[in-house]
Order: C-alpha cells, then structure tokens, then sequence
C-alpha cells in the first residue's frame, strides 16, 4: 500500500484553506496561518472588529472598490498571536491569497521570515520589496519562490 504524503507546505496551506471557510465577509474569503518548527503559531481570517457586526449581516463597507469593515486574515492571525503572547518571529505565514501592501509590511516587521501564498491578489510591490528585505515570498501555487518583479500567475 503506497501513499504520498503532501508537503509540509501543501499541509498548512490546507489549514489555511479551511481557516478561510470562518470569514465573514462574503467578498473574499481568506485564511492566513503562522507557523514555526512544523507547528501552528496562530491562524486568522478576513471578518469585522470583535463585537462589531459582519458584512455577512451588515453589509460590506466600501470605499475604492474594496470592503474597509474587516480585518485581513494575516493581520488577525498576527493580532491572536500577540494576543497569546506569542512570538512569530523567524515563523512562516500561509496565505491564501497573497499580501495586500498593508498586510505585507504588518508581516515584515514581525520578523516572520516566509510567505507561502495562494493565489495573487493585487500588489505587485511586495515582490521586490520581499527582495530586498530577504523575506522569501513563495507562490503556493507552485512551490517555487516568486522573482522579483515576475508577474505571478493569475
């Protein structure tokens, strides 16, 4: 009986895929796990400040074609870990979808020194950025670690 085992970066960017079914925003729904040593650190996904009502009953917020009211996943998996008292420096976050520019710096000064992400989802800054800094953004999608300047998959 032969089996394959996936990737340790297939397994937590599976995680990451379920973590995204808990989003609240109907928009797009996005899940975000860090990890170190193999071991999950912390996860978050795209919904509303504690307390404050959902886009899924409120409605989205819009202001230039983007919903304002949630939280990204990578901020919150970020927030829950300083939360806990947890430390995610030298860690790897799994995205589902890559880093907006806001989100990307959040990450980049935590330390975490790896990005996996799913799909591309708009800012082609960060590549370069990801460069120059020694963060290593790696394109889930395929396994291997996006070029600067390359334009990703779409």
């Amino acid at each position: 009986m032969s089996s394959e085992r996936v990737s340790w970066d297939q397994y937590f960017m599976n995680i990451g895929r379920e973590v995204a079914t808990r989003s609240t925003c109907p928009r797009k729904h996005v899940g975000a796990v860090i990890v170190r040593d193999k071991t999950i650190l912390s996860t978050g996904y795209n919904g509303s400040v504690r307390g404050l009502p959902h886009c899924e009953t409120a409605g989205c917020m819009m202001e230039e074609g983007h919903c304002v009211r949630t939280i990204h996943a990578e901020v919150n998996a970020i927030i829950q870990a300083a939360k806990n008292g947890t430390r995610v420096e030298g860690g790897c976050i799994y995205v589902t979808a890559s880093p907006c520019w806001n989100c990307f710096k959040c990450i980049a000064n935590t330390g975490i020194s790896r990005v996996v992400f799913g799909e591309f989802y708009r800012d082609q800054r960060i590549f370069q950025v990801a460069q120059n800094l020694g963060l290593e953004l790696v394109d889930g999608t395929g396994g291997t670690p996006a070029p600067a300047g390359a334009s990703p998959q779409p």
